[in-house]
């Protein structure tokens, strides 16, 4: 098997990496979210694109996705502010476990009848693209520059990363029914509580170690405090999930706890963390872009359009309403929450474990689940300033909304 030499690796990541920095600002221009563009690069530089770099190594790029989502997942919570939070922490916990299962169920469903697959291999596919991608929320939501109502944001930001913990339990869960017939659903759900409770006690427990260390260490190099922060993040999400946890969850958690609390450093730190998570998402949506065959996707491009569409158009907002039955938010808002449903990264880096697992129609999901991102990307993504403004959702239409007097108290 022939090999770049490791110059040759590093150039070609290095052009990938400033192209796709590039793309931000054509991004901008065009109104077209990043992401999509990162994913394009990454495409027209694999094997089937003009840049012909040859690229199947579904474990790497497995391993590459999940030590980027923690990053991501880390950095959200420590810009997540617990005050903003609270109020919609009730609502955000709902769809974050209800509104994924609602949407698991639906699309599985719909994927049944359209794609011709079996019950347990629909479900699979309902669960590899039934939680909104971090990453995608954090960085069209920053990319676009939409200003939200105070509730609105912190809602969608918590959800989308609370929500992925469960997306990976039923992807786990339901690649273990197909592949060891012999266990039963009922086996799997002492797995569920065990991983979603040890992972918000380790999460906010090692979240206040890991504080109180960044509060009284002392070092003698003042780059040592961003090593040893990307350090302490590491071990939260592994020990948490060597003890039986969900990792990703206890991450999210752990950077909640410390960006809510003082510590020397901290708005360098924060900076540190901000511009990783760039990288982070950069690098997973060149390394998935690299991974996809554009040539499989026509045989499956009619089912995965018409699965895109049930997923935006009736599972998730049915998933949504059903999750939010309460009158704390309005109509306008339950659409605006439904329609922000982003598919990003991760639902493709779910969709690696079935195909290392060895599931009989592993690559049929794989590529189903990596159009439905594409389309949702594009479509979700491109229309959320309009559509924002169109449901008057945005903090600038909640103002003028509001009598003089209560406006201005509320700056």
């Amino acid at each position: 098997m022939y090999l770049p030499r490791p110059e040759t690796l590093l150039l070609i990541a290095s052009i990938l990496l400033l192209l796709s920095v590039l793309a931000t600002k054509l991004g901008g221009r065009l109104g077209v979210p990043g992401l999509l563009l990162f994913l394009l690069i990454g495409m027209l530089a694999g094997s089937d694109g003009p840049g012909g770099i040859w690229f199947d190594n579904y474990y790497v790029a497995q391993l590459i996705g999940t030590v980027a989502l923690v990053f991501i997942l880390y950095s959200g919570g420590l810009f997540t502010r617990w005050n903003a939070v609270r109020p919609v922490l009730g609502a955000g916990l709902s769809l974050a476990t209800l509104g994924v299962f609602f949407t698991m169920l639906l699309t599985g469903m719909f994927a049944h009848w359209v794609l011709d697959l079996d019950w347990l291999e629909a479900l699979l596919l309902g669960a590899i693209v039934s939680s909104t991608d971090a990453s995608a929320v954090f960085g069209v939501l920053r990319e676009r520059a939409v200003r939200l109502r105070k509730h609105l944001r912190p809602l969608l930001e918590f959800e989308s990363g609370t929500n992925d913990p469960m997306a990976v339990f039923l992807t786990i869960g339901l690649t273990a029914l197909l592949t060891r017939p012999e266990m039963s659903a009922w086996q799997i759900l002492p797995m569920f509580v065990q991983q979603m409770l040890l992972g918000l006690l380790l999460g906010y427990s090692l979240g206040r170690a890991v504080a109180w260390i960044l509060q009284n260490i002392r070092l003698s190099f003042d780059g040592l405090y961003a090593v040893l922060s990307v350090t302490l993040m590491l071990l939260v999400f592994s020990l948490t999930a060597v003890l039986g946890g969900s990792g990703f969850l206890a991450a999210y958690v752990a950077g909640v706890v410390v960006g809510n609390s003082d510590f020397p450093r901290k708005t360098a730190l924060l900076a540190f963390h901000e511009g990783n998570t760039w990288l982070m998402e950069i690098g997973m949506f060149l390394t998935l872009g690299l991974l996809v065959f554009p040539s499989q996707l026509p045989s499956v491009a009619v089912g995965a359009i018409l699965l895109a569409l049930f997923l935006m158009l009736v599972a998730r907002p049915v998933a949504v309403f059903l999750s939010l039955p309460n009158r704390r938010f309005a109509l306008n808002e339950k659409v605006f929450v439904a329609w922000v449903g982003l598919r990003g990264a991760i639902p493709i880096v779910l969709a690696t474990f079935p195909l290392l697992a060895g599931v009989e129609s592993a690559q049929k999901i794989f590529n189903v689940t990596f159009f439905v991102v594409l389309f949702s990307v594009l479509v979700q993504g491109t229309t959320l300033p309009l559509v924002a403004r169109g449901l008057r959702v945005r903090a600038e239409d909640e103002a003028a909304a509001s009598p003089p007097s209560e406006a201005v108290g509320s700056r």
